[in-house]
């Protein structure tokens, strides 16, 4: 016959018995503590010698004292019980102040220059102790998996349709807008829908296998196709590819904006309307369920969304 594992004769108020017998070292005193009749304290006192094979509380004087292997449970036992209370006991309230946390955030690299600047300074400024890592979404990536398996805790990014499966929340919404060379012929005759699609566009890298990217999963559906001539993983230097060529560059207003002045300003690019009508770019965070009630993860997308509200509102002017 199979014996029954040690834990199947343990439980929790066992334990808790255990401990206020050698801290109170008195069957009666345990016994008020607890809420229990002394009886029901002498059977568990009874349990644990068959257990431990030791004694635990013996008789000296006019009272009871611990034995070396009683003293020796106190810690242990102590422990448990701090960790039971920990594990079942609300979630405290995340202060960044004190946090350690590590927060991972995947982003695409189309999001406006300025938007994970503002995030990492505000996180950095808020919560000091924490860690941060800002991940690509490259072919490889597979945030639905990654969030899943808490390897990451937030997605950023624009997709025409988010995933079902995770939840998501709205950042900012962009504008349809064509990057080109100042020299381009466009900026001086302005083109036709037929023109655009007929020019040298250059495209992200596919995402992952199959992927389309929000600009031709919109030319699909209208059952029309641009032509691709030039791919490039690393979204931060097409516009630069553009300035020097006749490449087109289609994407955000806010993403393209911010090479047209500050830091990033290069005299040699325009801004154009595009000529084929693209619905807003929506981006998104996006989470899954297993960080849904995390006081450390809405604190970070809280921290997200207040980056993407503080972002520099694009100018007309700017365009063509």
């Amino acid at each position: 016959m199979k014996q029954p594992h040690l834990f199947d004769k343990i439980d929790l108020q066992l334990i808790r018995t255990l401990h206020t017998l050698l801290t109170e070292r008195s069957v009666s005193k345990t016994a008020m503590r607890l809420g229990q009749q002394q009886p029901a304290v002498s059977v568990a006192l009874k349990r644990l010698r068959e257990l431990t094979g030791d004694p635990i509380l013996v008789r000296s004087g006019t009272g009871m004292v611990p034995t070396d292997v009683g003293l020796k449970m106190l810690g242990p036992v102590t422990q448990i019980l701090q960790s039971a209370e920990s594990l079942f006991s609300p979630a405290r309230p995340f202060d960044p102040s004190e946090a350690r946390e590590t927060f991972r955030i995947a982003a695409s690299d189309t999001l406006d220059p300025l938007f994970l600047p503002f995030v990492m300074a505000r996180i950095k400024s808020l919560a000091p102790g924490c860690r941060v890592e800002v991940h690509a979404l490259s072919a490889q990536a597979q945030y639905a998996h990654d969030l899943g398996q808490g390897l990451i805790d937030v997605v950023i990014g624009n997709w025409a349709q988010p995933s079902e499966e995770l939840h998501r929340a709205e950042l900012f919404e962009d504008e349809v807008v064509c990057l080109v060379s100042s020299k381009h012929p466009a900026v001086r005759r302005g083109w036709t829908p037929d023109d655009w699609l007929a020019c040298e566009h250059i495209a992200p890298t596919p995402a992952y296998p199959g992927w389309r990217g929000v600009i031709d999963e919109h030319l699909d559906r209208l059952h029309l196709s641009r032509h691709i001539a030039a791919r490039c993983a690393h979204f931060g230097l097409m516009p630069r590819m553009v300035a020097s060529s006749l490449l087109v560059l289609t994407t955000g207003r806010q993403y393209c904006q911010r090479f047209l002045q500050g830091a990033e300003s290069h005299s040699g690019l325009a801004l154009l309307p595009c000529p084929v009508p693209f619905p807003k770019m929506v981006y998104y965070q996006l989470w899954h369920e297993r960080s849904h009630s995390s006081a450390a993860a809405k604190w970070l997308r809280e921290q997200v969304k207040i980056s993407a509200s503080q972002l520099p509102h694009p100018q007309n002017s700017h365009l063509t």
